[in-house]
């Protein structure tokens, strides 16, 4: 099934947007349009599927968006002028996380930013992607907020995007690529074309120096994966008594056996 179009509804409501901005709206009459949007680009009820000031002990979101009678989306809206600032997602992951949903949208109608939730260690927000909308909508970011579509949230496409994202991060490509296995492989292919034998630790910290900052952050403090070494086999039993050596006739033997 093709993907929901929603550039001609987007396009339709972009200049009410662009106007709320303008005007500095104030933050409940922006929420009214983000609703619009939500209704007729992104597909859902507003009568079932969209909900205003949820509250969960005594925290409230601007509004949160349902599929099947689940909350899936919080989104947190701010006036058309203000400036977005990660902090502002607070009171939603406090919502948030007294109902484990992942997902909290923070726009004010011309910037949309999502962030995926974690709750492992306290609450950690981390930003998903961020769509800016103040000249038009253009492919990347029609691909990225199809994601918040209706459709795509219900067939599980925005959780199979942060996924691949996530498999595709520094930490887990940091994990894969500093490993004995790999390492060993790349110091093969030095060694063939530049002559020398490096040695594992220096040519990990050169790939490691090679990242940017952010990257090596996200990875952590450089650590090269061994794999556990074979555990030898015995040479003598409990009680001290050697154990006799089997010819590798013998094992073969052994094998070749029904």
């Amino acid at each position: 099934m093709a993907a929901p179009d929603i550039r001609k509804p987007f396009k339709k409501l972009l200049p009410y947007l662009h106007q709320a901005k303008a005007d500095n709206l104030n933050e409940a009459d922006t929420v009214q349009r983000i609703i619009k949007v939500f209704e007729e680009a992104f597909g859902y009820d507003a009568m079932t599927e969209i909900t205003r000031e949820s509250a969960v002990k005594e925290r409230f979101c601007d509004v949160a968006l349902k599929i099947d009678g689940v909350i899936k989306i919080l989104v947190e809206v701010k006036s058309g002028g203000t400036t977005l600032r990660d902090r502002h997602t607070e009171q939603a992951q406090n919502y948030a996380s007294h109902s484990n949903i992942r997902w909290v949208v923070l726009t004010n109608g011309v910037v949309w930013n999502l962030y995926h939730l974690t709750f492992e260690e306290g609450i950690e927000a981390t930003l998903a992607f961020s769509v800016d909308v103040s000249e038009e909508l253009d492919d990347k970011g029609a691909e990225l907020l199809t994601l918040l579509h209706r459709s795509s949230v219900k067939k599980g496409e925005l959780d199979e995007y942060w996924e691949h994202r996530v498999a595709l991060g520094p930490a887990s490509l940091g994990r894969a690529l500093f490993t004995e296995e790999v390492l060993r492989f790349v110091r093969r292919e030095v060694r063939r074309r530049e002559g020398v034998l490096i040695d594992e630790e220096d040519l990990a910290a050169a790939i490691h120096e090679m990242l940017s900052t952010e990257a090596r952050e996200r990875i952590g403090p450089l650590k090269i994966r061994r794999r556990p070494k074979r555990k030898a086999a015995p040479t003598t039993t409990a009680d001290g008594v050697p154990v006799p050596e089997v010819a590798p006739e013998e094992k073969k033997g052994e094998k070749e056996r029904p």
